[in-house]
């Protein structure tokens, strides 16, 4: 198969030429502007390929309901320039094949499943801490979807007690990700994470946020594997303090060994890399010519 890929974030998109095996044969990366620029950008890279099927990871909100007359869209973002950006629709008018559309987080699950830290399980979550909080899940084999899709990076978290920061979220404003996303700690620290490895206390807060959410994750969902990447992850001395965190929020609630003994291998790293979600893209696309 040629398949098209697509991980479509805020800052950047992401697109590959591959395969169904997961095999990227060709990668290009584009500053995520505006609607028309992008796509023209988008549209051109795959023109000359031949694909037989495009798979879609995009940040959000969209709409995943085939039902909708919203379909494919992306929908209420923050990012003024694409609300109710007709996304697949644009995608159709150009390239008339299937395509898998979901959102970016999903898609990275479902990669981590199909080729990396999830591989032979039939259930995972991954999460990705970077300028937001986004978490996506496969549950006995499925993405995971219902009303819209999963927004778990605004779950309500209980506040450190010692802790007096607003939070950033323009919604919720002490939701999981205005307390714990990067552009959370660079406004409670003053400098960006990169610039506060050193800060014990910076990592302590914030493996104290992100495993309170996960355990919840946990609790709810019971995934096989937790993936934790992003920006954010890309400091290696915290998922140490997660491990120890979470198995303090589970409280010995959760008899398993992969929490009680094994959490270093329960919750991991993406085995794909920086690669998750554009993996997971080209799995939507082989789903979709499926």
């Amino acid at each position: 198969m040629i398949l098209g890929a697509i991980e479509a974030g805020g800052t950047k998109f992401v697109c590959a030429v591959g395969d169904e095996h997961g095999r990227i044969h060709k990668r290009e990366v584009f500053p995520t502007t505006v609607p028309e620029e992008t796509m023209a950008n988008v549209i051109e890279f795959f023109r000359p390929h031949g694909i037989e099927a495009i798979g879609v990871g995009s940040f959000g909100p969209i709409d995943l309901r085939p039902s909708s007359p919203t379909y494919g869209y992306i929908t209420s973002t923050p990012k003024q320039a694409w609300t109710n950006f007709d996304f697949v629709g644009t995608l159709k008018q150009h390239f008339p094949v299937p395509i898998g559309f979901d959102t970016d987080v999903n898609a990275a699950a479902l990669g981590e499943l199909r080729w990396g830290a999830a591989q032979g399980l039939d259930s995972c979550l991954y999460m990705t801490v970077g300028t937001g909080i986004g978490v996506g899940a496969v549950v006995e084999g499925r993405l995971l979807h219902g009303l819209l899709h999963p927004e778990m990076g605004h779950i309500v978290v209980r506040r450190h007690p010692d802790d007096a920061f607003a939070g950033i979220c323009p919604y919720h404003g002490d939701c999981l990700e205005g307390m714990a996303s990067g552009p959370a700690i660079e406004r409670r620290w003053g400098k960006k994470g990169a610039e506060l490895a050193a800060r014990n206390e910076v990592w302590e807060l914030e493996a104290f946020y992100l495993a309170q959410a996960i355990a919840d994750y946990i609790f709810i969902l019971s995934p096989e594997k937790v993936i934790v990447g992003g920006g954010v992850m890309k400091q290696t001395h915290v998922l140490p303090l997660v491990h120890r965190y979470v198995q303090e929020w589970l409280g010995g609630y959760i008899q398993h060994e992969a929490v009680l003994t094994n959490i270093e291998a329960y919750i991991v790293l993406p085995g794909l890399g920086d690669n998750a979600g554009i993996s997971g893209a080209l799995a939507l696309a082989a789903a979709a010519l499926e």
